[in-house]
């Protein structure tokens, strides 16, 4: 019977069986939830609303100080590893290379202890300016430019020779017509997956945890992992949870737009 079956029709009863496989298997989760402790557990509406204005004025606003920080500090680094990535001259590619795979093969968490142990350890008596925020910034900071590193590289590398070369027949210097002509087009192509690590670094923030931070350094995880601690409910985490979404959708809504630009822009 399948057999005389065209192949659009055929199609159809797969993506039909797909549905109604996803469909039952969202209704045995529903109906083998136990909703009465999950919400007892994580929806406590009083609780909830005690989060506030806090968990706004303080988590969420350095949980955004924090990325914003690693990320700015990630991309001037990342631009230049780059840049001696693509150099002429040996030592500056090996030096670029030795960094990207070295921070881009190590866990954040190894970054931030790092950062937090082993430098205060090698310089006695040296502070790190900004204290628990330059902690943070740096720790993003050196583990996104790995990754901003290459995402630059591979687009001044996609931007047309044919640019560089009219910008020197006008007389341009080589590193002139790279600022002025070749990396702001760069910047151009690579803003979509530049915007994705922003939302990356979004939830690597949450790493600040290991650090040690005092009430008013705390981000949303930390936040939220306290406060559902003292109360010994997980409502705060939930919240902490949704504060996260409010901007990372919002950002991942954005790349999508970005990419679909850049794409009808090909």
């Amino acid at each position: 019977m399948t057999s005389r079956l065209t192949r659009r029709q055929r199609r159809r009863v797969s993506q039909g069986l797909q549905y109604a496989l996803f469909v039952a298997v969202l209704v045995l989760i529903a109906v083998s939830a136990d909703w009465g402790r999950l919400q007892n557990q994580f929806a406590q509406k009083d609780l909830a609303l005690r989060l506030f204005p806090d968990i706004i004025t303080t988590a969420l606003r350095n949980t955004v100080i924090y990325t914003t920080s690693g990320f700015l500090l990630g991309l001037v680094l990342g631009l230049v590893i780059a840049m001696m990535r693509l150099s002429s001259v040996a030592p500056y590619r090996w030096v670029a290379s030795v960094y990207i795979e070295l921070f881009r093969g190590l866990p954040a968490l190894l970054i931030f202890i790092f950062v937090g142990v082993a430098v205060p350890l090698a310089f006695p008596g040296t502070e790190i300016p900004g204290g628990t925020y330059g902690k943070v910034a740096i720790g993003l900071g050196l583990v996104a430019a790995a990754y901003m590193a290459e995402t630059i590289r591979a687009g001044i590398q996609a931007v047309p020779k044919g640019q560089m070369e009219a910008a020197r027949s006008l007389g341009f210097s080589h590193a002139r017509a790279m600022v002025s002509i070749v990396i702001p087009q760069a910047f151009r192509i690579v803003i979509p997956p530049l915007t994705n690590e922003l939302v990356l670094l979004f939830k690597d923030s949450s790493l600040v945890l290991f650090l040690g931070v005092t009430l008013s350094e705390r981000e949303l995880t930390k936040f939220g992992r306290d406060l559902a601690s003292q109360t010994a409910n997980s409502t705060p985490i939930l919240v902490a949870g949704l504060c996260y979404l409010l901007v990372t959708v919002p950002l991942s809504f954005v790349v999508r737009r970005l990419e679909a630009r850049a794409d009808k822009a090909v």
